[in-house]
């Protein structure tokens, strides 16, 4: 549900309202007196797509008013990041190149919250606080233009025709006006929201060891419990749905795993990836929930899934990590894949228990009514087969091997 307040007018002109996607950073905080000094209304809009407190709330809703926005929205976007994101991701299984849990997914969930506030104002104008430098202005142009034919304004990427530092001509513009940065902004560049952190400027660029300051939920191997954690997932259509037998809604399920595996340091890692723009990215992320779920549904999957569904999915995962990565939320490609993945886990039903006793998670069981058990016949302990059986397969199974090795000995 969305809760909003009006603090001033709306401007006087409908075609000057422009809604800005909102999240207190410097970023988005430069955008607004920039905006309104062109002659904008500006409407901010904050996501709330979790990794933020109740006091972090209230701090984003108070910048925009001080900075003196039109009006401001925070939107709820937990449910949709889970059936949105989540949900086909972890069905997927894989992360962008192996690594990346594709952290600022989000990013499309802010899109439909913008969209969505701009036709309650009547107006086509929408603005981001992208660079022109990354990813995400991809990822918000495409999504923005897949679905309208809006009016994109991106101020970052504008005062970089101009300026090369631009975060300090940023912080620079803001207090020269009487708005101060917080000082964590000076230093890294930030992004929290439920499905995990992400980290990158200053030393991390340059691709030195990360600094002190360069943390977000985990905490390091010295504060680690002495006591390992065991945790039990249960899945059914290979969604996640119970934790430790309680059925929850999934965006609460991953905020719990997180709080609870952020302390033993899973899902910490540092990660160089080609990005969309052809630069190299580094970053430092953090994604304890996603962590778990992506190791849990894995072991449940690989027990129930056929051998071909096993080999062949993961082709089609690492598609659609691209098309999300990449900015093509809503191509009809990326759909179509989401279809096939849904069909392949109409059997991945069952529980997992993890276990951490820091720095990874491990499944250590699984119970599914689908397991893929051969009765009589455990590998490499006993078979219901006999040993003829046995070499007629080897015989059959090796025979081109075997006839190339016998023609050109």
């Amino acid at each position: 549900m969305a809760t909003h307040s009006d603090r001033s007018p709306l401007a006087a002109h409908r075609s000057q309202d422009i809604v800005l996607a909102f999240s207190g950073g410097l970023d988005t905080s430069f955008c607004v007196p920039y905006l309104k000094e062109r002659g904008w209304a500006v409407h901010t809009v904050f996501a709330d797509t979790g990794g933020v407190d109740a006091q972090e709330r209230a701090y984003i809703e108070q910048r925009a008013h001080e900075l003196g926005v039109a009006s401001h929205r925070t939107v709820d976007g937990g449910p949709a990041i889970w059936s949105g994101f989540v949900k086909p991701f972890v069905w997927a299984g894989e992360g962008y190149q192996g690594q990346y849990p594709l952290l600022v997914s989000d990013r499309y969930l802010i899109v439909d919250a913008a969209l969505q506030r701009a036709a309650e104002l009547g107006t086509r104008a929408i603005a981001h606080g992208c660079t022109g430098m990354g990813n995400d202005q991809v990822r918000f142009d495409l999504a923005v233009k897949a679905q309208g034919d809006y009016e994109i304004v991106a101020p970052i990427r504008e005062i970089q025709k101009e300026h090369t530092e631009v975060r300090a001509y940023e912080q620079k513009y803001l207090e020269e006006r009487g708005f101060g940065v917080r000082a964590k902004q000076k230093s890294y560049t930030i992004n929290e929201n439920l499905l995990g952190v992400t980290m990158s400027g200053g030393e991390i660029d340059r691709w030195q060891a990360p600094g002190a300051g360069a943390v977000g939920w985990c905490k390091p191997r010295a504060e680690w419990p002495s006591a390992p954690l065991r945790l039990r997932l249960g899945f059914a259509g290979g969604e996640a749905v119970t934790l430790d037998g309680e059925k929850i809604e999934g965006h609460v399920l991953l905020a719990r795993l997180n709080e609870r595996l952020a302390p033993y340091g899973v899902g910490r890692g540092l990660y160089t990836g080609d990005t969309t723009i052809g630069l190299k990215g580094r970053i430092v992320f953090e994604a304890p929930g996603m962590t778990a779920l992506l190791v849990a549904h894995r072991a449940l999957e690989e027990a129930v899934l056929t051998k071909q569904q096993n080999r062949f999915k993961p082709e089609i995962a690492r598609k659609w990590v691209e098309l999300v990565y990449e900015g093509f939320f809503h191509d009809p490609l990326k759909t179509d894949l989401e279809a096939f993945l849904a069909s392949s886990q109409a059997m991945v039903a069952g529980e997992v228990v993890l276990e951490t006793a820091g720095g990874r998670i491990d499944a250590i069981a699984v119970e599914s009514p689908h397991l893929l058990n051969a009765k009589g016949a455990t590998y490499a302990q006993a078979a219901d087969w006999g040993v003829a059986e046995a070499e007629g397969f080897i015989k059959l199974f090796g025979m081109s091997s075997t006839l190339w090795a016998e023609v050109n000995r």
